[in-house]
């Protein structure tokens, strides 16, 4: 996150079905905040995008790959997506209206840091709740990547935390295909669910992102479990 000493300008509030979410602006940084509690800006982005990527890498034959992408966020991981020519087919699942509009409506101050993501035909963009789409949709994929709340630790928005139980992992593997990649952001590492990852697939693997140099915190992490 950028210095607290900027000023903070508040470009839109929106109250939606799952509570109140704000853009805020803070110097060239932009901030998403829900339910009074912040969940990710656009100072950097490294993690979001080795979500995609490192998933990817995983794949033994990645060209054509279906992708799946739960929350849109800022958009670094959709950017990330349509820089790589490799997959074939990219879902984006977003439950809030309001950060959609924010990439789509008016001067889409989000936009940009979503790279070619609103142009690029191979993308698709749902709002709908993400459990709800992986337990009744036919499609399957073979990457999907999670970046939901501030990962399976510590979620700020009641009903997030389903998405890391059993049941939650359960509904994403019925939309994996047999050699399909699970990618999960999180906000610090998360022993916990990665023993439960482990307990489901054949292959686990975390990988940490260290905190840039003059900021405080633990590293984000991206948890990859694999079938294969």
């Amino acid at each position: 996150m950028v210095g607290v000493s900027e000023t903070v300008q508040i470009v839109e509030r929106r109250d939606g079905p799952y509570g109140e979410v704000v853009l805020r602006r803070r110097g060239e940084c932009f901030e998403i905040i829900a339910n009074g509690c912040f969940l990710m800006d656009t100072s950097d982005g490294r993690s979001e995008r080795l979500m995609v990527s490192a998933a990817l890498g995983m794949l033994e034959q990645p060209h054509g790959a279906s992708l799946l992408i739960g929350g849109l966020g800022v958009g670094f991981s959709l950017a990330e997506a349509c820089a790589d020519r490799r997959p074939g087919r990219i879902c984006v699942v977003e439950r809030e209206q309001a950060v959609i509009g924010w990439h789509t409506r008016g001067s889409a101050p989000l936009r940009r840091f979503a790279g070619r993501g609103h142009t690029d035909p191979r993308v698709r963009i749902l709002v709908d709740d993400l459990l709800r789409y992986v337990r009744t949709t036919s499609e399957r994929y073979d990457v999907v990547c999670l970046d939901i709340d501030n990962g399976p630790g510590w979620t700020v928005t009641d009903g997030n935390q389903r998405v890391y139980e059993a049941a939650g992992l359960a509904a994403l593997e019925r939309v994996l295909t047999g050699r399909g990649v699970l990618s999960v952001w999180s906000a610090a590492p998360a022993p916990l669910f990665t023993q439960r990852l482990a307990s489901r697939f054949a292959r686990v693997e975390t990988l940490e992102v260290p905190v840039l140099p003059g900021r405080r915190g633990e590293p984000d992490v991206v948890i990859l479990a694999s079938r294969t």
